[in-house]
């Protein structure tokens, strides 16, 4: 529950408590002060506590009437609070989702080199799930305005609205981000997405999904740097299943992803020595400090060499893929501060 909701609702609780006890004094004072019947005692201290002016049931006698004075004084303290905090409330509830979305557009101000996710279905919560296993910085926009609960649980950082607004855009921090996946059900929807972003960013990294293979060239035109075709991956996986079930189940274990069971990780060689000073994978000696294994390179052009050689040496801008058991890659994290 929000606090600014969970705050009032205590004073509220407390408001109408004090109510219920100064109402419940008052019946019972008049009933045995005064005498008055319980339907006369109910109806004397309504009319006290809300000041309404009406005339006596029956004529008061001097401590009936003290104790009429401490009642009236007592109500109007206690009248007034509540009205207060109702009023209060009310006016307030108004503002709490705006209140929200300020404190969740000032946590995604600050981010920066970021993850924005455009839509939240299938493949979105996908995505959601294995960055946050990564520990990425991410905001997702999504337009459906009945899942911002589920954000909120989940803390998921979010805005809500139409990603085919740059406004909306812009909110997600697309221009200070490193990389823009969009993952809405619609080919058109994801073409004017990624148009979009490429205008308000040139150097973001664009990931794009496509459901048909005609949108595949349009998408890479439009300006995403890697289009994804969920249906034709699933079939080509579950085909290589038939065919190479053994090494298929190895490559998914590799993938799966929780809070303690990475065991793949791609690492910029700058996070691991001073790349003014040239070294090798040999130089590095990964296996002997943290288990790790080198299994892969990009250089900085971005071209991959699988099983990289011990005495190739590690240029400015490359990264390494690293094998590793979780605890393996848990000490590599922790050996070169890697976040």
């Amino acid at each position: 529950m929000n606090p600014l909701i969970k705050f009032f609702r205590t004073k509220i609780y407390t408001a109408v408590f004090l109510l219920v006890v100064i109402m419940l004094i008052g019946v019972s004072g008049y009933k045995m002060i005064a005498g008055y019947s319980w339907v006369d005692a109910f109806y004397m201290t309504v009319i006290t506590m809300t000041t309404v002016g009406f005339g006596e049931v029956v004529p008061l006698d001097d401590q009936s009437k003290i104790f009429t004075i401490f009642l009236i004084l007592a109500s109007v303290v206690i009248v007034g609070y509540a009205l207060s905090i109702i009023t209060e409330y009310i006016l307030s509830k108004d503002h709490i989702e705006e209140l929200k979305h300020k404190k969740m557009q000032k946590q995604i101000d600050s981010f920066k080199d970021h993850i924005v996710i455009c839509g939240y279905g299938r493949n979105g919560k996908q995505a959601v799930k294995k960055l946050m296993a990564y520990n990425k910085q991410f905001v997702v926009i999504e337009k459906n305005k009945e899942m911002e609960e589920r954000f909120q649980i989940d803390g998921v950082p979010y805005v809500i609205g139409n990603a085919n607004e740059d406004e909306t855009l812009v909110q997600a921090g697309v221009d200070r981000a490193s990389c823009f996946i969009s993952a809405l059900p619609n080919d058109a929807d994801n073409l004017f997405v990624v148009l979009s972003a490429r205008q308000l960013s040139k150097s973001i990294n664009i990931i794009s999904r496509a459901s048909q293979e005609s949108s595949y060239k349009k998408l890479k035109f439009a300006g995403a740097n890697n289009v994804i075709l969920p249906d034709n991956i699933g079939g080509d996986h579950m085909a290589s299943l038939v065919v190479v079930p053994g090494l298929m189940e190895f490559i998914d274990n590799l993938s799966i992803v929780g809070k303690s069971n990475i065991n793949i990780e791609e690492v910029a060689v700058e996070k691991l020595f001073n790349t003014n000073k040239g070294r090798t994978i040999k130089d590095l000696d990964l296996r002997k400090k943290t288990g790790c294994s080198v299994i892969g390179y990009k250089n900085e052009n971005g071209e991959y060499l699988v099983n990289p050689g011990a005495e190739l040496e590690l240029a400015p801008n490359s990264r390494i893929i690293v094998l590793g058991r979780p605890e393996q890659i848990e000490a590599l994290n922790s050996e070169y501060d890697i976040d």
